[in-house]
């Protein structure tokens, strides 16, 4: 999973080192990419989100929400809790991504004006969540071997050393023809991710604003997506980030996304 155990992913660097020593000094693009995958965050995390939608004209739409994920053995699940304003609050919406190939995640989501839980279907993956410039799929964690890696070129991006890595889908019907991603090397966190639509255009960037360490974890604080064929842009701020302060299992059930936070 994304959030591998530390003493795993310590044994696993450990047993590369013979191999760096050997003159591999140039990890490859699924290498790189797995790396991203299985950066640390803890083993549960809870934080608020504020969700802003920006038009082309500038105009603001600001979503509140609480959020939780946590790892169970082979799977990671997240559940999101929309609070404010009154037209999305107590809309929720769970993530279950496998630490297994060809194994998609399975999605929900709950709409309180129909008092029911909707599945998310492999043919909605690609609609926008809530309005937003991320799709159902963006939410999700994309597993490495689902694409064809390829490491284009080292360069400095916002000051850090990075890989630029190209992934090309091995699903044709795939929504993005590939993607183009800025990886820093010590931290293994994706600065910045172009995304290509199914004709080859360029369609939108991820762009990392904000990482700390927190508890000894490189957390991503702040991002933002730009759609640029749409000039809309959707900016996503955590706060009051809390790493392994613990969370029951059925906070993840579509009983508590009916249920919602009293």
């Amino acid at each position: 999973m994304k959030n591998l155990k530390i003493q795993s992913l310590l044994a696993m660097l450990f047993l590369m080192l013979p191999l760096f020593s050997l003159g591999q000094d140039k990890p490859s693009g699924l290498e790189i990419i797995q790396n991203v995958y299985n950066r640390p965050e803890g083993n549960n995390i809870q934080s608020e989100l504020t969700m802003t939608l920006i038009n082309s004209r500038g105009d603001e739409r600001v979503r509140e929400i609480k959020q939780f994920s946590k790892e169970f053995k082979k799977v990671e699940k997240k559940i999101m809790f929309f609070m404010a304003p009154a037209d999305v609050r107590n809309t929720s919406f769970m993530n279950w991504s496998y630490d297994e190939k060809n194994k998609d995640d399975d999605q929900w989501i709950y709409l309180p004006a129909l008092k029911k839980t909707k599945r998310i279907s492999s043919d909605s993956k690609s609609d926008s969540f809530m309005g937003s410039d991320f799709t159902y799929d963006d939410l999700g964690d994309r597993h490495p071997s689902d694409d064809t890696h390829k490491l284009l070129r080292e360069e400095k991006l916002n000051g850090e050393d990075c890989y630029v890595v190209e992934s090309i889908p091995k699903d044709e019907e795939y929504m993005y023809s590939k993607t183009i991603t800025w990886i820093i090397k010590d931290k293994w966190i994706g600065l910045k991710k172009e995304f290509y639509d199914e004709d080859g255009e360029f369609l939108k960037t991820l762009s990392v604003k904000k990482y700390e360490q927190i508890k000894g974890f490189w957390i991503i604080t702040e991002s933002e997506m730009h759609n640029e064929q749409k000039n809309h842009t959707t900016n996503m701020k955590l706060q009051n980030i809390t790493i392994d302060g613990g969370i029951a299992d059925n906070k993840f059930t579509e009983r508590m996304m009916k249920r919602g936070l009293k």
